[in-house]
């Protein structure tokens, strides 16, 4: 099987908010699947739409509207660190010559008061990018990644709670 080759990818979609915002939420890139959705967190075996929905006893939603009422309903917000970079595939090991997001575009409208990274890759590239900028710290959360199989959901539900204080 042939590997794809690395390209130049631009995010295709914007970041999702409210004026009510209180948790952002922050993903590194979107995978080939979300990419193709054009929603955030798009691939099936992804389970974070699994952990927010079983953090607010809520129905795991299924189409794009369900989830986008999920995240706003309860004072979330999302959007990915990299705004443009060099990525093979889905794999956030690959990702290089990035070009971070502007986070002020939801900073500066939302009364956000945490901010959780999903995964290692999102949380170093916060801290290289946006900490210096805003001096605000964030929370290096367990990636709800397929490739992260070690942790079950369980765990990465117990783990994402933080997010509910």
């Amino acid at each position: 099987m042939k590997e794809n080759p690395a390209q130049r990818i631009v995010h295709p979609f914007g970041p999702l908010f409210s004026a009510e915002s209180e948790v952002l939420i922050l993903g590194s890139f979107p995978s080939v699947k979300s990419r193709e959705q054009s929603f955030f967190y798009g691939h099936p075996q992804n389970r974070f739409w699994k952990v927010i929905a079983a953090l607010y006893h809520a129905e795991t939603p299924v189409t794009i509207p369900e989830k986008k009422e999920l995240i706003l309903c309860n004072g979330l917000a999302l959007w990915d660190m990299i705004a443009s970079c060099t990525v093979t595939g889905s794999s956030d090991a690959s990702i290089r010559d990035v070009q971070a997001n502007d986070l002020s575009v939801i900073l500066d409208h939302s009364p956000i008061r945490k901010i959780c990274c999903n995964g290692k890759t999102s949380w170093l590239l916060y801290e290289k990018w946006i900490r210096p900028q805003t001096g605000r710290e964030a929370l290096c959360l367990p990636s709800t990644s397929p490739a992260n199989a070690q942790w079950t959901l369980e765990k990465l539900t117990e783990a994402w709670s933080v997010i509910l204080c």
